[in-house]
This record gives C-alpha cells, structure tokens and sequence, in this order.
C-alpha cells in the first residue's frame, strides 16, 4: 500500500437538511506533499477533510488512501494512516489526563505496554508537551491544547496528517510554534485554514474550494497572486502580501 497518497475522486455529499456541501471534487495528493484547502465560510472544507478517514461517508464518488478505497471494510486501516486534527482540540481530549489521551489510541491498536509508553513520550516530546502528561486536559491553555491534540495523532505513527483549522485560538507565540511543529512533519499534510499566512508558511500548493466545487489547484504563490480568482471565492491576499497601506 502507497500510504502516503490521497485521491479524491468525484466526491458529493448531502447534509440530511438537502445542503450540498461537496458537488463532485477530485484531486490527488502525493507522497510528502503538504497541500492547503482554503474558501469562504461554508465552502466545504470541514466537510471535505471529514471524508479523508471515513467520519463522513460520501453521497456519491470515491476517495483511496494509496490503493485502498476507503470503506466501511478498510476504514480502521485507513485510519491507522491518517491522522484528523480536529478544529476543536476539545472534540479529541476526553480522558482524565494528558497521558491517557495520547496512549488511548495505541491502546486501542493492543500494543505492548512498553510501546505504549514510548510512543506516548515521543509523541508529546515532539509537540513540546511531555510536562503536561500527568496534567488533566481541562487545566490546559489554548496553545497547550492544540499540541496535546497533535500528539494524540501523532502517537499513532500516521503517513498523513489531516488538520482543521489548527491556528485558531492561538496567540502569535503559539501560532509560531505551532508552524515550526508542522514543518518538522515529513509525510504528507492537508491543512484547512483561514490562515493564509500560515499556507505560506508550511505549503506549496493551494486547492481552493468555492461553493462545494475546486475552483483552482494549484501553486501557492501562484493561487495568492490571482486578485480575481480571489475575490470570486471570497478571499483576500495573506498579510504579509498585501503592503503597506500607508506607503504602498
């Protein structure tokens, strides 16, 4: 199995209140790329990267993680390979400290104690957490959240990282942090954001999603460079390529 690759094949889904949020998307992403999508509020991101490991099951069309379709049949395996960062850490901290929530996925996969253990101490390790393990996840700021629930993903030892919305709530030293943690990810990342200043930060190709469709696949520079394909999906230049407003 090509772990590393997603394909997305023609894909729709229907929310039950008849709101189509995807209306046929394809796109293939490959081995260490790291690829953002971004729209407006309500494009269909959230919705898309659900579909990347089986939380939503689609209404039409396909997605295969390397050569396996995702399906009911191979949706543990799949998951075993992409790991979904939620929007809200809240959504994947649940148990009553730190420790129990990173280990609760290798638990789950019967691992050996011993593994268990280093996988956990890895895992926040490498997201700047280990103090915290013992800590209850209630008692943790913002920022201290976000890298818990990296870690919860991380301990599973993914080919592919999927995240929503990971700045959000974060405070500029977070944010930063948060950035240098994901350019030390070797493997293949999806990220949604608003952020478009983090995309040029961590990705070199953009897909932008607009009224459940891709408006535009393509490179970053080249996507953020594009004033009408913009403004047509509801989005503006990132920060730091828009200029001085005073001097131009």
């Amino acid at each position: 199995m090509s772990h590393h690759i997603v394909e997305v094949r023609d894909l729709k889904f229907t929310y039950p209140d008849q709101t189509q949020a995807l209306q046929g998307i394809s796109f293939l992403i490959r081995h260490g790329e790291s690829v953002a999508v971004v729209g407006a509020n309500g494009a269909g991101k959230s919705t898309l990267l659900q579909h990347l490991n089986g939380y939503l099951v689609p209404t039409a069309g396909q997605v295969r993680i390397g050569d396996v379709p995702l399906t009911p049949k191979t949706i543990q395996e799949v998951r075993r390979t992409v790991g979904m960062v939620f929007q809200d850490p809240d959504d994947q901290l649940f148990m009553a400290t730190v420790y129990d929530d990173v280990a609760f996925g290798p638990l789950n996969l019967d691992l050996p104690s011993e593994e268990v253990e280093l996988r956990v101490e890895q895992a926040l390790a490498t997201v700047d957490a280990l103090h915290l393990k013992k800590r209850p996840p209630y008692r943790l700021s913002g920022g201290q959240k976000r890298r818990v629930a990296i870690a919860t993903v991380l301990s599973m030892l993914p080919d592919i990282l999927v995240l929503d919305e990971p700045s959000s709530g974060l405070d500029p030293r977070a944010r930063r942090q948060l950035i240098t943690l994901l350019q030390s990810f070797k493997h293949t990342k999806i990220i949604a954001t608003h952020d478009l200043d983090l995309v040029l930060d961590l990705c070199e190709r953009t897909i932008v999603i607009h009224q459940g469709l891709v408006k535009a696949d393509g490179p970053t520079a080249e996507i953020f460079s594009d004033p009408v394909l913009l403004a047509e999906s509801h989005l503006e230049k990132p920060l730091r390529m828009q200029g001085c407003p005073v001097c131009g």
